[in-house]
């Protein structure tokens, strides 16, 4: 097994081979990450969240749920969560999300600018970076379907992970937004576990 710790407000991108196990940990509680995956022998097979929610049924994912890819194929199995509430409707914060809700706060690049960093070395660009899977978010929808963004349900040591089902390209964040994570940043650690 190998551990990793994405720093605060920061994000990574790496290799997940097919049957390997991810497992995202928030190690202090109420930190949410954005996570991509991109099938590794061709990039513009991405995940998908209206595949997913649309085979899912449910927009509560959590073990037994399959993320599923734009091309309907089964990318990341869900296999453990000590949390039970995730996000997959809400687009990786950015420069632009800083201008729209936090107006009187330092501009910060986001999720996005993240993820357009570190997957740059695989040739992924801005344009390619579609609806995340936000691990621990917290975004309940009202009965006239308003969205709310409330702190994460996630405690020190709570824990996502997830089965390759090919081999993926995978971006992962430390979110930067403020009312995603309680109003406080912290890191986000990963660790895999080979086939």
């Amino acid at each position: 097994m190998t551990d990793h710790r994405i720093p605060v407000r920061s994000g990574a991108a790496f290799l997940l081979r097919e049957g390997a196990t991810l497992t995202v940990i928030d190690p202090m509680g109420m930190q949410v990450a954005d996570l991509l995956a991109f099938n590794a022998d061709d990039a513009r097979e991405v995940i998908s969240s209206g595949r997913t929610l649309d085979y899912a049924e449910t927009i509560r994912l959590t073990t037994g749920h399959s993320l599923y890819s734009n091309r309907s194929r089964p990318m990341l199995d869900i296999v453990g969560d000590s949390v039970g509430v995730h996000d997959f409707l809400l687009t990786p914060c950015s420069v632009d999300t800083f201008d729209h809700f936090y107006p009187d706060l330092e501009r910060h690049r986001g999720c996005f600018g993240n993820l357009v960093e570190a997957l740059a070395p695989f040739g992924i660009g801005p344009d390619s970076i579609p609806v995340a899977f936000n691990c621990f978010m917290n975004v309940p929808v009202d009965p006239e379907g308003r969205l709310r963004v409330l702190p994460p349900l996630s405690k020190a040591g709570d824990h996502i992970a997830f089965v390759a089902r090919m081999d993926l390209i995978i971006g992962l964040t430390a979110c930067s937004a403020p009312t995603s994570n309680g109003g406080s940043f912290k890191p986000i650690d990963y660790r895999i576990m080979p086939a």
